[in-house]
Formats: C-alpha cells, sequence, structure tokens
C-alpha cells in the first residue's frame, strides 16, 4: 500500500511542478493520498489508501474557497468497498508563517460503492451527502509548494453511510498570479503594480532616469539628487527648483531661496533699497528723518518740524510760556473734594492760557492734576485725575486742539503748601503745567 501512494504522488509530481512555475497567487492546487476510517465500533472495516484533488482560491482575511476530490478502496466486514467523495469547504488559516495551523469545514458527497435508497438532492447518484469539519496545518517547502496535513470528521443522516473520518496528506502549489502591468514582476512583489517599471525599484518606474523610483521621486519628470529627493537645484542652495523663488541666485531657506544682500531680513527681489539694511514695514530702506532731528519719521508727530524725541518730535513750548502759563495756572484753585471749574478769576486764567497756545502752536501741555491731604489717597488720585481733565475740556471746548494736552494726576503726592493749614490745603487744590516727559 505504502509502494501505491509513492507511485500516486509520483504520478502527479510533474504536472504540478509544471504548475508551480508560475508567481505565487491566490489560486492553489493540492495533490496528495487519502485514508478513510470508519468511527462506529461496531462495524469492522480496515484502512485503505487512495489519492485526492483539490483546488482553492483564496478570498483574503485568511479564507479560502475550494473543492475537492478523493476516491479510496478499504475493507468493511472483509469485503472491498469503493469510497469516493466530493466536497466544497470553506478553510481558515490561522496565520501565514512558515507554520500555518488551519480550519475546514464543508459540505459533500460520499458514496461507499453502493446504491442507497434515500430521497433528496443527488439522489441518482447513490451517494450520501456528507457535513464534514477538522483541523490540519500548512508547511512551507518553497515559496510556491507547501506540504498539507488535515483530517476532517464527516457525518450524515442518509441510509447507507457510514460516520468516518477523513485523513489527507498532499502537496500544495500555488499559482496564476497577475503581472498587471506586464513589467515581469508578479503583482505580490510590485511596489507600483500598475506601472511598469523596473526590477531594482520593486517594480516602480524611474521616468527621468535619476536612480530614484518614482514613488519616493518629488520631480519624477526631472533629473536631481537624492539629498533633493529627486529634484534639480540649479543654483545649489539647497532649495529644490520647484519651491525656489530664485532658481538661480542663491539664497536661504526662510526666503524661499532668494539672497538677503544686505541680511535686514528683506529678500533681494522685495527690497526696494538691496544695498542698505533697513526694516520690512518700510519695504526694506531705513526709515528717513526729513527735519533732521533725530527722530525717524515712522515716530516723528511732527516729520517737517525740528523737535524733541521727549516731545514725539514735535517742538516743544518754550520754558518763558510754560511759566507764563503756570503763573496764570495758579489763579486755578478747586473746592475741597470737587472738580468744578468756577470764579471769575479761574475762568480767566483758562480763557488767557488758550490765547498763549493759540499764539505758540507747538509742543505738547501736560496737564498736572493735584489735591490736599483731605480724604483717602485713593480717592484723591481719582479727584486730581478729574481735575486735570476737567482743565482740559475747558480748554479744548475754547478751541485749544486736544492732541496738544495730556492730562496726569498725582492725588497729594506733590504738595505745593502745608496740609497742616486750611490755606495750605486750598493751595494744594489745583493744576500745574509742564512740556517735559
Amino acid at each position: 500500500m505504502k509502494n501505491q501512494l509513492i507511485k500516486i504522488i509520483i504520478l502527479f509530481l510533474p504536472f504540478s511542478l509544471l504548475i508551480a512555475q508560475t508567481p505565487n497567487d491566490p489560486w492553489s492546487i493540492g495533490l496528495g493520498a487519502n485514508t478513510i476510517q470508519i468511527v462506529d465500533e461496531t462495524v469492522e472495516s480496515k484502512f485503505g489508501v487512495g489519492p485526492t484533488v483539490s483546488l482553492a482560491r483564496y478570498l483574503g482575511a485568511g479564507f479560502s474557497l475550494g473543492a475537492n476530490y478523493g476516491v479510496n478502496n478499504f475493507e468493511i466486514y472483509n469485503n472491498n468497498t469503493d469510497y469516493t467523495s466530493v466536497n466544497a469547504f470553506l478553510k481558515l488559516n490561522i496565520n501565514s508563517n512558515k507554520f500555518s495551523p488551519h480550519l475546514l469545514a464543508g459540505y459533500g458527497l460520499s458514496d461507499f460503492g453502493k446504491k442507497l435508497n434515500f430521497e433528496g438532492v443527488f439522489k441518482s447518484l447513490g451517494a450520501g451527502r456528507t457535513f464534514f469539519g477538522g483541523v490540519g496545518f500548512d508547511i512551507s517547502i518553497s515559496e510556491k509548494i507547501s506540504l498539507n496535513i488535515a483530517s476532517t470528521y464527516r457525518w450524515s443522516e442518509e441510509k447507507g453511510t457510514y460516520k468516518h473520518l477523513q485523513h489527507m496528506l498532499g502537496l500544495n502549489y500555488n499559482f496564476g498570479q497577475g503581472d498587471s502591468d506586464k513589467d515581469g514582476i508578479p503583482d505580490n512583489k510590485d511596489t507600483c503594480p500598475e506601472e511598469p517599471g523596473l526590477k531594482e525599484f520593486n517594480g516602480c518606474p524611474d521616468t527621468d532616469g535619476d536612480k530614484i523610483p518614482d514613488n519616493k521621486d518629488n520631480c519624477p519628470e526631472d533629473f536631481g539628487a537624492e539629498i533633493m529627493n529627486g529634484c534639480p537645484d540649479t543654483d545649489n542652495d539647497g532649495v529644490a527648483d520647484k519651491d525656489d523663488e530664485c532658481p538661480d541666485e542663491k539664497g536661504p531657506i526662510e526666503f524661499n531661496g532668494c539672497p538677503d544682500s544686505d541680511e535686514d531680513g528683506v529678500a533681494d527681489k522685495d527690497d526696494e533699497c538691496p544695498k542698505e539694511s533697513g526694516v520690512t514695514e518700510n519695504k526694506g530702506c531705513p526709515w528717513p528723518d526729513t527735519d533732521g532731528d533725530g527722530v525717524n519719521d515712522n515716530e516723528d508727530a511732527c516729520p517737517e518740524e525740528v523737535g524733541s524725541s521727549e516731545n514725539s518730535g514735535c517742538p516743544d513750548l518754550s520754558m518763558e510760556v510754560v511759566e507764563t502759563i503756570n503763573q496764570l495756572a495758579s489763579q486755578i484753585n478747586f473746592a475741597a473734594g470737587t472738580d468744578r471749574i468756577q470764579g471769575r478769576a479761574v475762568l480767566e486764567s483758562l480763557n488767557e492760557i488758550k490765547i498763549l497756545l493759540d499764539n505758540n502752536p507747538d509742543g505738547i501741555l501736560i496737564i498736572e492734576g493735584h489735591t490736599s491731604s483731605d480724604g483717602e489717597t485713593k480717592a484723591n488720585l481719582e479727584l486730581s485725575q478729574k481735575r486735570a481733565a476737567a482743565v482740559k475740556a475747558f480748554l479744548v471746548n475754547l478751541g485749544t486742539n486736544p492732541e496738544r494736552l495730556i492730562t496726569e494726576g498725582y492725588g497729594e503726592e506733590r504738595p505745593v503748601a502745608d496740609n497742616d493749614t486750611q490755606q495750605g490745603r486750598a493751595q494744594n487744590r489745583r493744576v500745574q503745567f509742564r512740556t517735559e516727559f
């Protein structure tokens, strides 16, 4: 019997190897031998050996769908019995390693060599409808060939059939792998299966011939260096031409490959003064100082008049004018706890201050508000600010430019007289003027 099995395998081997010469693919053919074992202990039987053939198609996720055919001859009650099985099966491989266990389940027909008296599908065949399930494993011999060992338990309620085990040993061969792009590299090994390519790039093309496959080449149609991911860099500044706004001039990456000759942070192409360091806000040019007062025009509130940096580039009021204003301001006093401007002398002083400002149109005037020590410090500070604001509002109402007037409050911090006397407190409830910042 052993010699018979060897002969069967040798008989099918040349055909199998022929099929196996094609690249690996989801299709698989299996050739081997099977033996039958009756499970019912009341039935006297002996093993027999016969050939099997199977065809399967891989579906995905470890599942394969297939069919097999097997024949056998064994003894039942010392009588030779022919056995034939035709089956459809579903196979689940547990893994895809070199040693891969699998589960089997299926449905088929089992013919024990005699006509059976039953009703149903395939009744004219004289075979019993059989369900089966089992286990096995595949051992990879090469990329295309694997050894298959499996055992299935088969049962049927048909009359004239036996519950039995079928053990199978055979070789499986993979075949039929496609080559979609016809580049001689099978799809399962082709990184670019839809594009004809080169073997050294796993089937991917290299259109520009720069030794960088198109799937890794940022410029597949332009010859370039590997360090530039296959893109050209005409000026060798480390910025690929496709990203370089100045491809013929070396420049840093932060300026998209354009130079900055004066290193002022503005690329030459955008710099109206490329040879002179400037600022971005002025298109790469330095800010001018039109009136030459040392305050650049961008910070000079009076760019065409000589002034001081303390006064934002505008001319200051003369000290004589400020002194005159403060003499007039000495008449401006407030009642305790109020910011009201009242009294003929106060109104006259404010009108004269307005006339002085009109006659001296240059310069900014700071109005300081002050209080006596009466009350809480925080409240006095707020009151002093209100007094300065009240004086400003009065002068603006008379026609003075509000931009020339700045208000500040100092509360009780800067007394000019003794707060312990009524007269001193009255003098401290005042405003003063200055130009210095």
